[in-house]
C-alpha cells in the first residue's frame, strides 16, 4: 500500500503541473486539444469537446497539447486565440503556470501537514548517546563499563559537540586509535564519569568498540494552533525546503562528479516514498511537498524540453523583436526531449536494478 501511495502522490504531482499549463492556457481563451499524463502509447483516452484526455505507457510526465502545429487542426492559422499568435506575456503565463501550480500545491501540503500532524523538529544536545551496545562482555565497550543510554560528551577532555559532526568525530577517534586507551566523559543520569576505553583492532586494523550510536536529540512536534498559525509556519517550511533544493541542485551544478549517483528516477523516488509512506501520513506529505517543489525546480531551468527552456526562448523573442526559426526551436526541443526521455529510461534501469528485491533475484 505504500508504494501504491507513493506513486500516486507522483501521478498527482504531474497531474498538477499539466493542469497548471491547461487552466492557464483555457482562462485565457487558449486552445488546447490534448491534455495528456506519460508519453508514448495511449492506453486510455476520452475525447472531450474540444481536449483529448489521455493517459499514456511512459509514465516519465505528462504533456498539454496546442493545435498551433497540428495539421489536422482545422482552426485557421491567424486565429487569435491560438498559443502562437498571443502576446509574449500570454504565453510566458501559460508556459509557466506549472511551475506555479507545482509551487502553490507544495505550500498546500505543508499548511496541511502542520495542521494536521505538525512539524517534526529535531533539538540536537552536546555528546553522542549509545544507542545500543553489544551484549559480549569481552568487547572494548563491555571491559570499560559502557551502558546503553550513556551519553558520551568528550574524548580525552575534547568535546565531540552535537548532531551528526558528533558522531562523525567519535567514530573517528576510535577507528583511529585500535588498541590505544581512550578516556571518555560519560553522562549517565545525573552522574558523570571519566572511563578508559581501548578500542579493539578489527580485520582491517581499525579500531571499534561495539556500540550503536545516535545523536543526543529531543524530537519536538511544531503543530499550528490556528489558521494564521498553519500559514506562516509553512510559508516558513516552504521556504526552507527551496533553499535546500536550489542549494542541492546548484551542488549537482558545480561539482557534477560526486553528485551525479544521487540523481534519482521515477524507480528510486517511487521506492524512497514507499519507506516514508510506510512510516506515517506527515512523512508523505512532506515527500509530496519535497518532490512537488524538486519538480518545479527543475522545469524552470532554461533546458530543452523544459519549461524554463520554452521561456528562454521567449525571451530571445522579446530581445530580437521576433521569434527564432520555428526549425530551430523544434529541433532543439526534440533534441532535449530525446535526451530527456533517455535519461528517464536509464535512471529506471538503474534503479530497477539496484532494488533489493531485483539484486536477492539474482544472487
Amino acid at each position: 500500500m505504500s508504494t501504491l501511495a507513493a506513486i500516486g502522490v507522483l501521478a498527482v504531482l504531474i497531474f498538477i503541473h499539466e493542469l497548471g499549463h491547461f487552466l492557464a492556457a483555457r482562462l485565457q481563451g487558449i486552445y488546447a486539444n490534448k491534455f495528456s499524463i506519460g508519453f508514448g502509447p495511449i492506453l486510455l483516452k476520452y475525447q472531450g469537446k474540444q481536449t483529448e484526455y489521455a493517459l499514456r505507457a511512459l509514465p516519465l510526465g505528462g504533456f498539454v497539447g496546442f493545435p498551433d502545429d497540428d495539421p489536422d487542426s482545422d482552426i485557421p492559422a491567424n486565429d487569435p486565440n491560438l498559443l502562437r499568435n498571443r502576446p509574449i506575456l500570454d504565453r510566458a503565463i501559460v508556459i509557466s503556470a506549472g511551475v506555479i501550480a507545482n509551487l502553490i500545491f507544495a505550500y498546500f501540503l505543508l499548511v496541511v501537514q502542520v495542521s494536521v500532524t505538525g512539524f517534526q523538529q529535531i533539538n540536537y544536545h552536546p555528546g553522542v548517546v549509545v544507542s545500543g551496545i553489544a551484549t559480549n562482555l569481552s568487547t572494548a565497550a563491555g571491559k570499560a563499563g559502557l551502558q546503553a543510554k550513556d551519553i558520551i560528551v568528550a574524548v580525552d577532555k575534547e568535546p565531540l559537540g552535537d548532531g551528526k559532526p558528533a558522531i562523525v568525530k567519535l567514530m573517528s577517534e576510535i577507528q583511529n586509535h585500535a588498541q590505544q586507551p581512550l578516556t571518555f566523559e560519560i553522562q549517565r543520569g545525573n552522574e558523570t564519569l571519566n572511563l578508559q576505553v581501548t578500542p579493539d583492532a578489527n580485520d582491517s586494523g581499525k579500531g571499534q568498540i561495539g556500540v550503536k550510536l545516535a545523536p543526543n536529540a529531543d524530537i519536538i512536534i511544531d503543530r499550528s494552533v490556528s489558521p494564521i498559525d498553519a500559514l506562516a509556519k509553512g510559508a516558513s517550511e516552504f521556504e526552507r525546503v527551496v533553499v535546500l533544493t536550489v542549494q542541492g541542485l546548484s551542488q549537482l551544478v558545480t561539482n557534477f562528479g560526486d553528485t551525479a549517483s544521487q540523481i534519482a528516477g521515477p524507480i528510486k523516488i517511487v521506492e524512497i516514498g514507499s519507506n516514508i509512506a510506510s512510516t506515517n501520513i506527515a512523512g508523505l506529505l512532506q515527500f509530496g511537498a519535497l518532490i512537488s517543489i524538486n519538480l518545479a525546480v527543475m522545469n524552470i531551468l532554461p533546458l530543452p524540453a523544459l519549461d524554463g527552456g520554452q521561456l528562454a526562448f521567449l525571451l530571445f523573442e522579446g530581445l530580437l523583436g521576433k521569434p527564432l526559426p520555428m526549425k530551430l526551436q523544434e529541433t532543439v526541443m526534440q533534441t532535449g526531449l530525446f535526451l530527456l526521455l533517455g535519461l528517464g529510461v536509464f535512471l529506471v534501469i538503474r534503479d530497477t536494478a539496484n532494488l533489493s528485491g531485483v539484486q536477492q533475484f539474482f544472487k
